[in-house]
């Protein structure tokens, strides 16, 4: 079985539990998914089965969307809603104008410090396994992309503790528990982030995405191939090359793909670093690759496997 389903990922469980249940259900050997939803966040989770697991890191480069909530007026050792309470003030003179000005502040590229519950490693340790044992180390700030950051609906306007959902799209590695954090230090009040739900991964949408129950109920109807999304279906944003049937022993060994070898290529839609999509002359994908410059025809460029299926 090899493709991708998109899973609505549960509350309580951890993204691991979700791909060890698909893969125990389907009877997979290989399974992974693409991007880590903490245990309390529901939402998009894609899981790659077979030689779909090949293309799992490429996937979790992509974009991802989510719709917040960020509570004012109080921190938490966690940021979000599960931790304890530090601090707490009344924020209930926050206006629409300051938060709408807040929100503006924190889109583009922006640095965050990895929160101490995050799976980032120090040493070799992930942070929340040294969060769990009360130890607290240095962080290294790291550069994040907010593409889009919009206020959807602000409630409680007056009460000690205003609530604002939003919904976000950002780059890989953008912990929206942290932005919740600094859009209270930047508003003076403190704020924790009280509700996430993952809405997209990549290609992937929360309106398409099936529950367990759901995937449970396919596979015992032996359906289970109709809950795949193909590879192509996920790849196809990138530039598509025909390798001859000459070259196509050499790239499957993972050897450069040269001019002479293509049979169709993608033309002036390829600049040097971009990933393209190779494929044999009866479509069967075989490699995903890099373009690289020629060195020796400064005008041409060779494709660099970098997964070979």
């Amino acid at each position: 079985m090899i493709g991708i389903i998109n899973i609505l990922k549960p509350p309580g469980m951890t993204s691991q539990q979700v791909v060890g249940w698909v893969r125990r259900l389907l009877k997979v050997q290989k399974a992974g998914h693409t991007g880590t939803l903490d245990p309390g966040v529901p939402g998009v989770l894609p899981v790659c089965l077979g030689r779909a697991t090949k293309v799992a890191q490429w996937l979790s480069d992509q974009d991802k969307s989510y719709r917040g909530e960020l509570t004012l007026g109080m921190t938490t050792d966690t940021q979000d809603g599960f931790g304890s309470v530090l601090e707490e003030q009344d924020a209930g003179g926050i206006t629409t104008g300051r938060i709408a000005d807040a929100f503006s502040k924190f889109t583009g590229n922006i640095l965050q410090v990895p929160p101490m519950v995050s799976a980032v490693k120090h040493q070799g340790k992930r942070l929340y396994q040294l969060a769990r044992q009360g130890i607290e180390v240095e962080r290294a700030p790291r550069e994040v992309t907010i593409h889009r950051l919009e206020i959807v609906k602000i409630s409680g306007q007056g009460s000690p503790h205003p609530r604002i959902l939003f919904d976000i799209t950002c780059s890989k590695g953008t912990y929206i528990r942290t932005l919740c954090a600094d859009l209270g230090v930047y508003l003076g009040t403190g704020g924790f982030m009280s509700y996430l739900i993952r809405t997209k991964s990549g290609p992937f949408a929360l309106a398409d995405a099936m529950t367990l129950e759901e995937l449970r109920a396919m596979a015992e109807a032996g359906r289970s191939v109709e809950t795949l999304t193909p590879l192509d279906t996920v790849l196809n944003h990138l530039p598509a090359i025909v390798v001859r049937d000459s070259a196509l022993v050499r790239v499957q060994n993972g050897n450069p793909l040269y001019q002479a070898g293509v049979a169709r290529g993608a033309g002036e839609a390829v600049e040097t670093g971009d990933l393209v999509r190779l494929y044999s002359s009866f479509g069967q994908l075989v490699a995903i690759a890099r373009a690289v410059e020629n060195p020796v025809y400064k005008d041409q460029f060779y494709y660099q496997p970098e997964t070979v299926f």
